[in-house]
């Protein structure tokens, strides 16, 4: 079970901790994630490879399919490049047994990594054969036997390549999904008033709306027929579309939207000048002349200044620790 206020617990591949466990015997330790975004999280290292039983270092393995470029990706093998040794059922029977242990974990995220046959999340080296097994073509079709494995096994959970982590956006939308997962176990993981389940979900309309309107309305659909439910199926239903709503990158129009939407809740308490330094602001990152963090800091200061309680509430103002100065890219 989550526990409120802990630290998040998020799997990674364990070579980005800087341990040396590739394939050549070296590591590609993560600054971000070590020294930045390790002081508020607690890792739970996995190496596919060397606990499938590989060992360090080895042969340098790929994915190899008999689909053509283009087709459906279909019974995809893991293999050594030079012997051919086949690791798809020595990986898939270790990778059954290590996800039922990080599902004791209660994972709330799992960072991998890009480009690896057995961690890739996208866009992996896909050896495609023809039915010899010659005259082999290379497409970018691939995803890691493992990652794709864990991504079944928990279909709502935040997974990021660490590469991917470098663009601003991304980084930001999903240590925002790591958090709001991590609430929403802590939710879940106890047992739950519907009483308790209209605040949470009325504390994240803002951060929600975000993301996707479509997906608030649904939620509060849900929220609103949950007396006549089964309980296990609102929570699993619940969980689905909340997950599935801040996976969708938060524009900066519908940023500025949020925050106009804010404003309203105090505007007749400001003065002329006030309100439209606000506006102005907002105007401003909407169209790419401020990151994010400027206009929430004035809008944090009047609803602060003004004891505005619906918005001090609201996730949106703070989805995770202002440490990791994600806004300021953003």
């Amino acid at each position: 079970m989550t526990t409120p206020g802990a630290r998040p617990r998020i799997g990674i591949s364990r070579c980005l901790l800087g341990d040396e466990v590739r394939f050549d015997g070296g590591h590609k330790r993560d600054p971000f994630l070590v020294l930045t975004f390790g002081r508020h999280v607690e890792w739970v290292p996995v190496c596919p490879e060397t606990e499938a039983g590989m060992g360090t270092p080895r042969e340098a393995i790929h994915l190899v399919t008999m689909s053509k470029p283009g087709e459906a990706v279909d019974a995809v093998r893991l293999v050594g490049n030079r012997s051919g040794e086949d690791w798809t059922r020595p990986m898939r029977q270790w990778a059954r047994t290590r996800l039922e242990e990080l599902a004791e974990r209660d994972l709330v995220g799992f960072v991998v990594k890009k480009d690896s046959p057995s961690c890739g999340m996208e866009r992996v080296r896909l050896t495609h054969l023809d039915a010899g097994g010659r005259e082999p073509q290379v497409s970018r079709a691939g995803r890691g036997l493992f990652t794709g494995l864990l991504l079944e096994a928990f279909p709502n959970l935040p997974v990021e390549e660490e590469g991917r982590l470098n663009d601003p956006r991304l980084r930001d939308n999903f240590v925002e999904r790591v958090f709001a997962y991590q609430r929403l176990r802590g939710l879940f993981g106890g047992r739950w008033t519907l009483g308790q389940l209209v605040r949470f979900h009325t504390v994240h309309k803002l951060q929600m709306l975000a993301h996707s309107r479509a997906r608030y309305t649904e939620l509060g659909r849900l929220v609103a027929h949950a007396k006549s439910l089964p309980r296990r199926e609102i929570a699993e239903r619940y969980e689905e579309l909340f997950m599935s709503g801040l996976a969708r990158m938060a524009t900066p129009g519908r940023q500025a939207d949020v925050m106009q939407h804010m404003l309203g809740h105090f505007s007749e308490q400001l003065t002329s000048d006030a309100r439209q330094e606000v506006l102005s602001l907002i105007e401003d990152h909407r169209t790419g002349l401020v990151p994010l963090v400027v206009p929430l800091t004035l809008i944090r200061h009047h609803v602060r200044r003004l004891g505005v309680g619906y918005l001090a509430d609201q996730v949106y103002l703070d989805p995770h620790p202002r440490e990791l100065s994600l806004r300021n890219h953003v």
